[in-house]
């Protein structure tokens, strides 16, 4: 199988921390139903280690992560297909959540769609200056559905509307600002660095049950909106305006309900 996700451990890397990293810039670290795998036994490892003390989510290229995999073929029907990959997100989103190992983004790329949702389940999120953030669901048809599990805990109601509505593109200053990441910074391995010498100092037992704390309310909301949300998901990825919308996408036009101006 395609290594998608590098794996590191602390014999490795130097230190108390594994290290996964995105590994697909071919497609913009897309969420293959593959690199979902892998991302999976990395934190499982991860946690069966007793050397490992926190977990850095990192990537390679100049995307953090684009989302879902449009590419990956699929057979059956579609409604049916599309509720499968939002329980395949909704697990690995939540395994993030779950690990009883603190898990920091640590993100100098874009990040989009899906992606939005990593770093929402992950507990503490680094930013540098190459990185972006928008959230485009909405030109193109559908809704930030899946990702709102670990997305609305974080970021401020207001901050929400607006850039689940407009679309529009923001840099790391304001996601830091929104609480969407923990920090913006010049530097993320420097401030990575910081943070996993700080976690290294908790025992295995304070960590957990330090983040179990923090993570309670998000996983109330799993527990309660997940299957709703994968279902709204699913029927808005198949529908019309949804079709158009991706096709304008890929054609590099504006969509059929643009105003004329637009197209």
């Amino acid at each position: 199988m395609e290594t998608l996700v590098d794996y590191a451990g602390p014999a490795e890397v130097g230190g108390p921390f594994a290290r996964l990293t995105l590994n697909s810039p071919h497609n913009r670290n897309a969420l293959s139903t593959a690199l979902v795998g892998q991302l999976h036994r990395g934190l499982r490892d991860a946690a069966a280690d007793p050397a490992v003390r926190v977990v850095v989510l990192g990537h390679v290229g100049g995307t953090f992560c684009a989302g879902a995999d449009l590419s990956e073929a699929s057979e059956g029907d579609p409604f049916d297909m599309a509720a499968a990959r939002a329980r395949e997100l909704t697990a690995l989103l939540r395994a993030i959540v779950e690990s009883p190992l603190p898990v920091i983004a640590a993100i100098d790329g874009h990040v989009r769609a899906g992606g939005f949702g990593l770093v929402g389940a992950c507990d503490i999120a680094v930013a540098g200056p190459r990185s972006t953030f928008a959230l485009t669901e909405a030109r193109i048809g559908v809704a930030p559905a899946i990702i709102s599990l670990t997305l609305l805990p974080k970021i401020s109601a207001r901050a929400a509307a607006r850039y689940y509505l407009t679309g529009e593109t923001f840099h790391a200053g304001e996601a830091a600002a929104i609480g969407l990441i923990t920090m913006a910074t010049d530097d993320v391995d420097a401030a990575v660095g910081r943070l996993v010498s700080d976690l290294g100092r908790g025992s295995p037992q304070g960590l957990a049950a330090s983040k179990a704390l923090t993570t309670a309310a998000v996983l109330d909301g799993f527990d309660r909106d997940a299957e709703r949300l994968t279902r709204e998901s699913a029927r808005l990825f198949v529908s019309d305006e949804a079709r158009e919308g991706m096709l304008a996408f890929l054609q590099k036009r504006a969509p059929n309900w643009a105003p004329p101006a637009a197209r």
